[in-house]
């Protein structure tokens, strides 16, 4: 074993990944953008990381804003649309606007693209079903909703990011055809 090479995992060894440098970095770019839906804030990390990790041995510093902006023209990276279907994905898997918010501003969506995709009235009450239907919140828990038990269903829903009327609504409908109702209020209203 030469002493550039480590060894990892069950005696495999593993040689250090050479230093990026502007083709190699590129290539890395347009590897990630292929692969995976992005913003550009995220991107941008990404390549810092990457940077980090390998070291750079190109001629200059990194071109790394260049890069991102570069990238934001071509419509490889579209903050607003991943901003979409980022919300859109929370949504349905029952998280509120509040968490919906949060995770877009983690990845660096600008406050005015985060409210022209926030989520209305009726999203957000759709979004509290699919969660009390998928935890087995109030009408969907199959046992006697005692005190202690409301309250943490009413916790665990105001950390999903839903508000406490909305997660009150939702544990305290008597049945899924009321909280079926209560969303379908919300629709009609749209």
């Amino acid at each position: 074993m030469t002493m550039s090479e480590t060894r990892q995992g069950h005696g495999r060894r593993v040689r250090p990944k050479k230093p990026l440098d502007s083709a190699r970095l590129e290539e890395l770019a347009l590897a990630y953008v292929a692969r995976f839906a992005t913003s550009s804030v995220k991107f941008q990390r990404y390549l810092a990381r990457k940077l980090r990790e390998r070291g750079w041995d190109g001629e200059g510093e990194p071109q790394v804003a260049e890069l991102v902006e570069r990238y934001c023209e071509l419509g490889y990276i579209d903050d607003e649309a991943y901003a979409r279907s980022r919300g859109g994905d929370l949504l349905r898997r029952g998280y509120g606007a509040r968490r919906v918010a949060q995770a877009l501003g983690e990845a660096g969506i600008a406050e005015d693209v985060r409210q022209a995709v926030a989520p209305g009235e009726a999203a957000a009450r759709r979004a509290a079903f699919a969660l009390a239907r998928r935890r087995r919140f109030g009408p969907f828990f199959a046992g006697e909703l005692d005190r202690e038990r409301r309250e943490k269903q009413l916790a665990a829903m105001v950390r999903a990011g839903h508000g406490f009327d909305a997660a009150r609504a939702v544990v305290d409908a008597g049945n899924e055809a009321a909280l079926a109702e209560w969303v379908a209020e919300a629709e009609e209203e749209e």
